[in-house]
């Protein structure tokens, strides 16, 4: 499955792991703000959320968080930028 499709999967939460403050400045519409400092202890809700994709402002902290919630077992993708991710939903 592509990224693209990925991204537009009925059952894919998108889940952007930057600041509150950065997702209120703008975010995709429908995605759930989990910090990246708060993605360990949310484990077990981000479990309930598969299949996931993650963004940021770059891709560099979901990136940490892919890494981190696939070692956990999770069925995760980083999307990258946030920015991209909108582009790439339709």
């Amino acid at each position: 499955m592509s990224i693209k499709e990925r991204i537009n999967h009925e059952e894919t939460t998108i889940v952007d792991v930057r600041t509150q403050a950065e997702f209120l400045g703008g975010h995709i519409k429908e995605s759930i703000n989990i910090p990246l400092h708060q993605i360990a202890s949310r484990l077990d809700e981000l479990m309930t959320m598969q299949p996931l994709v993650l963004c940021c402002a770059s891709g560099g902290r979901s990136g940490q968080a892919t890494a981190y919630l696939k070692g956990q077992g999770l069925d995760v993708v980083n999307g990258g930028g946030w920015i991209m991710v909108d582009t790439q939903k339709v």
